[in-house]
Order: structure tokens, then C-alpha cells, then sequence
């Protein structure tokens, strides 16, 4: 659900490209499923289909690892895991910081998920003086006015923002002076950083419209097939029709 990365170049320094980036913690996903259950090797195809990508893009995506398999074999599963996670930067404790303890910030640092895979939870910060001091996921909330402190001796790097689309600018750029160079962006706006930073957006409001529009589809395509076949865009009425009836009247721009 998170767009691409702003104010960067398409690849990085060793030359792996942003697709490719995208896809890997995809692959990290299914090759960890895969060592929980103890399996030693798996196959280009196996893996892809678990991951959801074809398997000729994901030997092309390896080889940018430098990771080929074994003819007859496949991949190994724990290397893989070690190889995926270095190359992301798991390997390595990231401090993280998240900024508007609201039901979405509170669920977020609840989420297990972040030190399994290599982020802590540093702080939880909120503007409304009330939370102060309030525990939410076992970290005690602390007030913004204390932000630039609390970044600099965390030592973090990559910041959440879970506030209200008019406070996510302002808490923004406060992060980046700050020294953040990271943003995972939940508030429902578009944030401008300088470069140098990293903006990754998720907005779920999106996320929902996008299958609303499948949804509306499909519902479009199970109405055409019972009513013959013809698609409902080919059925017009003829107020909707040219002078020669043959063809939908356009209206100029």
C-alpha cells in the first residue's frame, strides 16, 4: 500500500532498482513463512508464486543480489533470508518514532510486527498535553514540544507520522530538521521534504477507493452476463447517440 520514494534517484547506490527494492521484502515475507516451517530449499517458481511475482522477474531481481541458485536445487532458504535482510537493513536495530497517538498511532505501536523484523519503537509522541505520560503499547507518550530532543538522543532516523492531515507538514518538517531522513507517512496529504529525504506513503483511503473501482467492475461484468453479453458501456440510449445513431455524442472540452 506504500507509494514510491521521493527526491531520489531510480536506483541506488549499488544499483538495484527501486522495482526491485519494492519487491524484496515481498520475497522476505515468503522465504520467512518458509524457514518457520523448516524448508531448506525452494525453487524460482515456488518462491515467486508465494510472492506473488512471475519467476523470471524474481531471478532477475536476485541476480542484482548476486544470488543465482542451484540448477536442479533452487535457493537456499536461510541465505536467502540473511542476504534479503542485509541488503534491506535488517540486520541493524532501527530506532523509529511515532508521532500522533491517536487510534491509528496506537494501533501502529501496538504492532508486533515492527521488532521481529529490526525496527524499536523509540518514542511515541502527541501534541495534546493529556497523553503525556500515558502508556500505549507499554511506552509512556511524550509531549511534541520535546521532539528534537527526544529524536537526537534516541539517535533515530525514521520517523511515523499518524496525524491529522494539518498538523503532518508542520510535524514533518520539524522531523527533518530534527535529522530524520526517513518518513513513513500516514496522514492523508502530500508531504514536501527537501532531498536527501525519504517520504514513503500509505493512505488507506486509497487503498479502499482503488477496490471499490474493481468491485464496481465486476459488478458491471456479472450485470452484462446476464443480460447477454453485451457489456453495459456498449448499451446506450439514444438520446446518447449521434445524428447517424451509430456513434455516442461528444461534448466539446
Amino acid at each position: 500500500m506504500a507509494t514510491g520514494r521521493t527526491h531520489r534517484p531510480a536506483t541506488r547506490s549499488r544499483g538495484i532498482p527501486e522495482a526491485t527494492v519494492a519487491r524484496l521484502p515481498l520475497y522476505l515475507r515468503a522465504l520467512t513463512a518458509l524457514s518457520e516451517r523448516s524448508v531448506p530449499t525452494v525453487s524460482s517458481e515456488e518462491l515467486a508464486a508465494a510472492a506473488g511475482v512471475n519467476s523470471a522477474k524474481l531471478r532477475k531481481d536476485f541476480s542484482y543480489l548476486g544470488s543465482y541458485g542451484t540448477r536442479g536445487v533452487g535457493y537456499d532458504v536461510e541465505y536467502l533470508v540473511y542476504q534479503i535482510s542485509r541488503e534491506l537493513g535488517l540486520t541493524q536495530d532501527w530506532p523509529v518514532v511515532i508521532v500522533g497517538i491517536g487510534n491509528l498511532g496506537a494501533a501502529l505501536a501496538n504492532y508486533g510486527g515492527f521488532a521481529s523484523r529490526g525496527f524499536r519503537v523509540a518514542a511515541l509522541i502527541d501534541a495534546d498535553p493529556a497523553m503525556a505520560g500515558k502508556p500505549v503499547a507499554g511506552i509512556p507518550v511524550q509531549h511534541s514540544d520535546d521532539l528534537e530532543k527526544i529524536i537526537q538522543d534516541n539517535g533515530v532516523s525514521i520517523g511515523v507520522i499518524a496525524t491529522p492531515a494539518g498538523a503532518a507538514q508542520a510535524v514533518c518538517d520539524r522531523l527533518v530538521a530534527a535529522g530524520v531522513t526517513s518518513i513513513l507517512n500516514f496522514a492523508p496529504t502530500v508531504l514536501s521534504v527537501p532531498d536527501g529525504v525519504d517520504v514513503r506513503k500509505v493512505d488507506l483511503s486509497i487503498e479502499l477507493q482503488i477496490l471499490a473501482f474493481h468491485e464496481q467492475r465486476k459488478a458491471g461484468e456479472e450485470a452484462a452476463a446476464s443480460d447477454g453479453g453485451v457489456p453495459a458501456a456498449a448499451r446506450s440510449d439514444s438520446a446518447d447517440q449521434g445524428p447517424d445513431g451509430d456513434m455516442p455524442a461528444v461534448m466539446p472540452a
